[in-house]
């Protein structure tokens, strides 16, 4: 017997990183996963890890029509959602006096606009009591450089959890937020220009308990907020960043 026995779940940006481990989990766990991705590839290499009691619908989430799509396929194989994990976004770095109209628009188009859409487009198959989780980040928080225009998409999120709280109130749905910290995913490998190892070297000393974070500890969070182990949880931030933002 899973926590999550007979749930259904959405998970965007399934394909990769943190949506990819929360997905495996939450199939662990019990429920049935719909993941989605831009690039169909790394879908298919995402269904193979997963397994089994997975979907995956190609989808952009800063584009609409790519949304109904995704949640007309949820509609017809399973026509309910008990669990949305609003986890696609986007990082890129920027200083202030060289951040390019592009490099707003496509921030606030995945990262907010996408999320905003997922949400919205998901209510009708939404069940009373379900649980919405989006991703922020400690950046949401904190002041890094080169950061601000991803921070500030990160910090519209968690104002996000609060307000669609007290929308969906009527529902008895449940929206948290999960804040990751500095996590070995591909993205951050990419953005750091190394490998997890050269990650670990980078941010260990900034972090309370000494190294970066892992995928899977994550998608440990998410598979709380999605469960009735927080059933008394709503508007919340959970940080899990080895006390980066914390201390």
């Amino acid at each position: 017997m899973g926590k999550l026995d007979g749930k259904v779940a959405v998970v965007t940006g399934g394909n990769s990183g943190i949506g990819l481990a929360a997905a495996k989990r939450l199939v662990a766990d019990g429920a049935y996963v719909f993941i989605t991705g831009r690039r169909q590839s790394e879908l298919d290499a995402a269904v193979k890890q997963i397994g089994r009691n997975v979907t995956a619908v190609q989808g952009d989430v800063s584009k609409l029509e790519d949304l109904d799509r995704v949640f007309a396929e949820v509609k017809k194989l399973k026509d309910r959602i008990d669990i949305l994990f609003a986890n696609a976004g986007i990082a890129e770095g920027a200083p202030l006096g060289e951040i390019s109209e592009e490099h707003f628009d496509r921030h606030f188009d995945i990262n907010v606009k996408g999320t905003l859409f997922t949400v919205q487009k998901a209510l009708p198959l939404l069940r009373e009591g379900a649980s919405i989780i989006l991703t922020s980040s400690v950046v949401g928080s904190k002041g890094f450089a080169n950061r601000s225009v991803y921070s500030a998409t990160k910090a519209v999120l968690r104002s996000f959890a609060r307000t669609w709280t007290a929308d969906l109130k009527s529902r008895k749905i449940r929206v948290n937020v999960v804040s990751p910290g500095t996590i070995d995913t591909p993205g951050l490998r990419e953005l750091a220009q190394t490998d997890g190892q050269g990650l670990n070297a980078l941010f260990r000393d900034r972090i309370p308990l000494g190294r970066v974070g892992r995928p899977e500890e994550i998608a440990s969070a998410v598979s709380f907020l999605a469960s009735d182990d927080s059933s008394y949880v709503a508007g919340s931030e959970l940080f899990v960043d080895g006390g980066l933002a914390q201390v």
